[in-house]
């Protein structure tokens, strides 16, 4: 338990962050699982329209330092590759 009172702030700070990063996680997972939804529809102009909105959140969640910007380019790639391979 934290004794000091700067120690018992940062603790309260931390929290509220914490908080507010796994809403910013969620979102992204959102965004991503909304994209493979696309792809299994088979509407391709329907999917590349949910990608263009989801490479945003992606973009601005590796902005935040929420994800590593790499983690942010791998699910871009796997995306765009999974809408690149629908007939």
């Amino acid at each position: 338990m934290a004794n000091s009172a700067q120690a018992r702030k940062r603790a309260r700070q931390s929290e509220s962050q914490r908080q507010h990063n796994a809403s910013l996680r969620s979102t992204l997972r959102t965004a991503i699982k909304k994209v493979a939804k696309a792809v299994q529809a088979g509407d391709k102009n329907a999917a590349k329209a949910v990608f263009q909105d989801s490479m945003c959140v992606i973009d601005s969640i590796a902005d935040k330092k929420i994800i590593h910007k790499n983690k942010a380019a791998r699910h871009k790639s796997r995306l765009s590759a999974a809408i690149k391979a629908m007939a």
